[in-house]
């Protein structure tokens, strides 16, 4: 009969790491035992119930056999695993649990084939999915089977995913995300901070919706940034502020970053009541959902809130300020990028800087 315990065992460091150890007796003496160690209880207990329900239905590994594992049940581990799952951002997460109840789940994680792959592309794409969604599907994927050994001690291969992917994107299953262009258009700034400003007018509403959107605009931040500058950052006297955790797809915390407040940003941050640390302390969906009704009942169309921040980058741009200028602000650390993404500028505008245009005038 298999059975599994678990005991906290301290490290020199003082660091608690929780030992799983599974065991399998037969008239009282024990046949099979193995163990792992986790960075949490949960994780832990995870993993032991995974062995012992495998182990049940399987029977015992033989000797040079790895040991069963199939995708839910390393799913499963990451998500218990505190110190790697809550690193993950929304998105990421999502999906990752939409792969726990995917047909593919059931499959031991060393036996995932590029067929494996191929039906659950063609599964995501019938269920009206497109390229650019099935991509996370299967790049979060890869970035699983890449940590199950190094984490876990689960034995699979990532690099089916490689040689699986040049194969799904010829047959248009995955694809990148088309690169969007969207700014304000002539005079839709105005119609939404009117329209914003209807909102918050409401006994109701608490969100200063209209300050949002200009200071959105003005520093480039995300919302998620914004709704989390803490009063403790704000320098008045240099018109400076800190933003902490900035976006990195090389460093997902600590990655703190002082930013100029341009324009009148400063002044927005001035008029905010000091109540709380936070000088925004709203919840960055409420903040979307609301920006997301008000142009809705405008019938403005395709306008995302995460579009004001390129807005805000080409705005600058057209200001006069240098692609290093702009990074300050941004926080863009790859200037091709930044170049490629956020320099959305109108043709016409062009015409403003040519020397002949000016002699004619």
């Amino acid at each position: 009969m298999a059975s599994f315990h678990v005991e906290p065992r301290q490290k020199s460091n003082g660091e608690i790491r929780y030992r799983c150890t599974v065991r399998v007796k037969k008239d009282r003496r024990i046949i099979h035992q193995e163990s792992q160690t986790f960075s949490s209880s949960k994780a832990a207990n995870t993993w032991g119930s995974a062995r012992v329900e495998q182990i049940e239905k399987y029977g015992l590994p033989k000797s040079g056999v790895a040991i069963v594992v199939t995708l839910a049940n390393l799913i499963d581990l990451f998500i218990a695993d505190n110190e790697l799952w809550d690193r993950c951002g929304r998105t990421k997460q999502y999906v990752i649990k939409l792969l726990r109840d995917c047909d593919m789940a059931n499959r031991p994680v060393n036996e995932i084939s590029i067929d494996d792959l191929v039906n659950h592309c063609r599964l995501r794409r019938d269920a009206g999915a497109g390229p650019a969604t099935v991509y996370h599907d299967v790049a979060y994927l890869k970035g699983l089977l890449k940590i199950a050994r190094p984490a876990y001690g689960i034995d699979c291969d990532e690099s089916v995913v490689e040689t699986a992917m040049p194969m799904l994107v010829k047959r248009g299953l995955v694809g990148r995300s088309q690169r969007r262009t969207r700014r304000l258009e002539s005079n839709e700034f105005d119609l939404m901070m009117q329209g914003l400003a209807e909102r918050q007018a409401k006994e109701q509403a608490l969100i200063p919706f209209c300050d949002l959107f200009d200071f959105s605009i003005l520093t480039c931040m995300r919302i998620g940034e914004v709704c989390n500058l803490r009063w403790e950052d704000y320098d008045a006297e240099r018109h400076c502020i800190l933003v902490r955790d900035r976006k990195d797809p090389r460093k997902k915390a600590g990655n703190h970053m002082i930013v100029p407040l341009l324009g009148h940003s400063a002044e927005i941050l001035e008029r905010q009541p000091r109540n709380s640390t936070l000088i925004f302390p709203f919840n960055p969906r409420s903040v979307t959902a609301g920006f997301q009704r008000t142009r809705n009942k405008l019938g403005i169309s395709d306008l995302r809130y995460h579009d004001m921040r390129r807005e805000g980058a080409s705005r600058l741009f057209e200001l006069g300020y240098g692609i290093e200028d702009v990074a300050q602000v941004t926080g863009h650390r790859n200037l091709n990028t930044l170049w490629q993404i956020y320099t959305q500028l109108y043709p016409h505008k062009l015409h403003l800087k040519d020397p002949r245009q000016a002699a004619t005038k």
